[in-house]
């Protein structure tokens, strides 16, 4: 796709937002979930910076950014327990 075809496709959609209105907890949610994800995969960077002394790597990919995302450090210890003790 050219870069013009997808600006004009999203200027079409933000001038169709304004004049319909978004309905509101579709976008909050979605709004919510990507910082979910935005956080999950932040913790796994610095898991993996600081792990690195230990020997510990969890790699950051959609499954793993998905589950520390939304379960937080537990699912952040959960992925590191199952990457120290059974790989």
């Amino acid at each position: 796709m050219s870069s013009t075809l997808v600006i004009a496709a999203m200027l079409v959609l933000i001038v169709i937002l304004l004049l319909a209105g978004a309905p509101i907890k579709p976008v909050r949610f979605a709004g919510q979930a990507l910082v979910k994800l935005g956080i999950g995969a932040m913790l796994l960077f610095f898991l993996n910076v600081f792990g690195s002394e230990f020997g510990l790597y969890v790699p950051i990919n959609l499954f793993t950014t998905i589950v520390t995302g939304f379960l937080g450090v537990f699912g952040l210890a959960s992925l590191a327990a199952v990457n120290f003790f059974i790989l």
